[in-house]
């Protein structure tokens, strides 16, 4: 009898847990949805990533923010994470420019909290659904000095390019100084191994001054402009 009851009190345990499951499919839904509605007419954008731990007076804010507005007054929209450090300065530096500046908030129990200086911002529980907004609807990757996070975004990019999951885009590290110990380890070490080949080193580049950083991305779509062809469009469709 007790057997009994303790099977059927874990058969409610684990129904109650599926229909749990079943009904959070529905909010990440909602999240993909209200994103695509939002970002839909943006475009051309040009996502920005990099530490949320740095202050208004760091120079990487400072660099970022200057990025940021060159690329909104050169006509992109900018998106970047929403919350603070390069985030901020990304939308910052957007909001005083002449394009968009979108803010893809994630809720977080710490660190995160909302920057003012959004003309889009949308609010996401779930980190893939948020990251598939910060690909699909971006020409180019501008990736500050940072985390985890940051590597997060930097590896999902370059693995959705390296794939042909996502049209071919420059990923651009800005600091050289900071990346430089990476990019020498994925040669000494990954490319020695074999887990990547020599041309997957192409698919990002180093630049430091914040000129550069809007002319590459502008010479790398010269001869074929913005909008995705029709190839690049499906995979977009099945990111």
């Amino acid at each position: 009898m007790r057997a009994h009851l303790e099977e059927e009190k874990l058969r409610d345990k684990g129904e109650g847990r599926l229909t749990r499951e079943a009904w959070k499919i529905f909010q990440i839904m909602a999240e993909f949805v209200r994103g695509y509605e939002k970002l839909a007419d943006v475009d051309p954008c040009v996502s920005i990533f990099g530490s949320a731990r740095i202050d208004p007076e760091h120079p990487w804010y400072l660099k970022t923010q200057e990025i940021a507005e060159k690329l909104s007054n050169a006509g992109f929209s900018v998106i970047s994470g929403g919350g603070p450090g390069v985030m901020e300065a990304a939308n910052k530096g957007a909001f005083r420019g002449t394009g968009y500046s979108i803010g893809l908030n994630i809720e977080l129990p710490h660190e995160q909290h909302t920057n003012p200086y959004q003309d889009v911002s949308i609010s996401f529980e779930h980190f893939y659904s948020r990251k598939v907004m910060f690909v699909k609807y971006a020409v180019a990757y501008v990736v500050m000095p940072g985390g985890f996070g940051t590597l997060d975004e930097l590896a999902e990019c370059l693995t959705l390019v390296q794939t042909g999951k996502t049209r071919k885009m420059p990923i651009i590290l800005v600091e050289s100084s900071f990346w430089k110990g990476l990019i020498d380890w994925w040669r000494e070490s990954m490319l020695t191994a074999g887990t990547i080949r020599p041309e997957d080193l192409n698919l990002i580049t180093m630049i430091d001054d914040t000129d550069e950083v809007v002319s590459a991305i502008f010479n790398h779509y010269e001869k074929r402009g913005f909008a995705p062809s029709a190839a690049e469009t499906e995979a977009l469709l099945n990111l």
